[in-house]
C-alpha cells in the first residue's frame, strides 16, 4: 500500500523546490525520488528536491538533489530550507546553521515590521578558484577569460569557479536568444573539461552594481534563478572590475532579484526571498524498490 510523504513546495526568485523532512524516512532513495517528484509532467514539478536531515555539526543538514538525481549545493535552496525549518519549529532561532556538501552555512531570517519573514540572508562560504576545486581539467592557477572550444565548432570565453557548486560565467553584451542559449549551454555543461559537469551563467553587466543573468543549471536545464550561480557571477564580475567590491551587487534573473556582497578573502553573503507556494502529500509505493529500500 502507498504511504504519504508530506512536502512543501517553495521558491526563491523562481527557483522552485520540493522540501521534505527526511528525518524519519531513512528508507527512501532520495536520488531516485528526486527524478520522480521533480518531473513537471508526472510528478510535483521542481528544480530540485531538498531533504532536511539530522547531523551532529549543525542545526540540521540540507540534502539537495537535482531533477536528474545528482546531489548538489543550492543557495536558493538554502534560504528555502532555512525558512522551512524556522516555520516548522525545527529550528527555534532566527539565526541557524545548515550542513551542506560544501560545509556548514549560516542563515538569518530578516523579518518585516509585522514579524513575517521578508527575506533570508545566507553565508555562502569562500569562493574557490583553483581548477581542482571547481573542478576543471586545465593547467592553470585560475580560470579567467578562458577560450572554451565546443563540439559544434563554436568557441565561448568563460571564467569558472566554485561557490559550493561548479559554475562557468560568460560575460556578454546581450543575453542569448533561445537558439543560441539552447544550442550552446548543454555543450558547456557536458564539456569534457568539467568532470562533474558545470552550470552556465550568461551574464550581462547592467550597471555599476547590477547584473542580469540567463541561467543553465547542470542537471536541470534552464532555471529562473540560481543562488550559487548569482554568487559566482557577482564574484567573477568583481574580479574583472566590472562592478564594485564590498557593496551589494543586485543580480537579476527571470525569477527575481538577489543581493550578493563579496570582499576578496571573505565569505560571500547572499540575501533574497524564500516563499511557500503550497503543501501536499506525495504517495510513496513500497512495492517500487527503485524508490524505497525494503527493510
Amino acid at each position: 500500500m502507498p504511504y504519504g510523504l508530506p512536502f512543501t513546495k517553495m521558491q526563491g526568485v523562481g527557483n522552485d523546490f520540493v522540501v521534505v523532512d527526511g528525518r524519519r524516512d531513512g528508507d527512501v532513495d532520495w536520488a531516485v525520488l528526486a527524478a520522480e517528484i521533480c518531473d513537471r509532467r508526472t510528478g510535483v514539478g521542481a528544480d530540485g528536491l531538498l531533504v532536511l536531515d539530522d547531523t551532529h555539526n549543525a542545526d540540521f543538514m540540507m540534502r539537495m538533489f537535482n531533477p536528474d538525481g545528482t546531489p548538489d549545493v543550492c543557495g536558493n535552496g538554502l534560504r528555502c530550507i532555512a525558512r522551512y525549518a524556522v516555520e516548522h519549529r525545527i529550528a527555534v532561532a532566527d539565526t541557524l546553521s545548515i550542513a551542506t556538501l560544501a560545509g556548514v552555512r549560516a542563515a538569518r531570517m530578516l523579518r518585516a515590521a509585522d514579524g513575517t519573514v521578508a527575506a533570508v540572508t545566507v553565508n555562502m562560504g569562500l569562493p574557490r578558484f583553483d581548477p581542482p576545486s571547481i573542478p576543471m581539467r586545465v593547467p592553470l592557477d585560475r580560470v579567467v577569460d578562458y577560450s572554451l572550444d565546443l563540439d559544434n565548432g563554436d568557441c565561448i570565453v568563460v571564467s569558472a569557479l566554485s561557490t559550493g557548486s561548479t559554475h562557468t560565467v560568460a560575460f556578454v553584451e546581450t543575453l542569448p536568444d533561445d537558439e543560441m542559449f539552447f544550442r550552446t549551454s548543454p555543450l558547456v555543461e557536458e564539456h569534457p573539461l568539467f568532470p562533474t559537469r558545470t552550470s552556465l551563467m550568461w551574464c550581462r553587466i547592467a550597471g555599476a552594481s547590477s547584473l542580469q543573468l540567463r541561467i543553465w543549471e547542470r542537471g536541470a536545464g534552464e532555471t529562473f534563478g540560481c543562488g550559487t550561480g548569482a554568487c559566482a557571477a557577482a564574484v567573477a564580475a568583481i574580479q574583472h572590475g566590472f562592478v564594485a567590491r564590498g557593496t551589494p551587487i543586485q543580480v537579476h534573473s527571470r525569477g527575481g532579484q538577489l543581493s550578493v556582497k563579496w570582499i576578496p578573502g571573505e565569505s560571500i553573503e547572499m540575501t533574497g526571498p524564500a516563499e511557500t507556494i503550497y503543501t501536499g502529500i506525495y504517495d510513496l509505493d513500497p512495492n517500487r524498490s527503485a524508490t524505497l529500500s525494503r527493510i
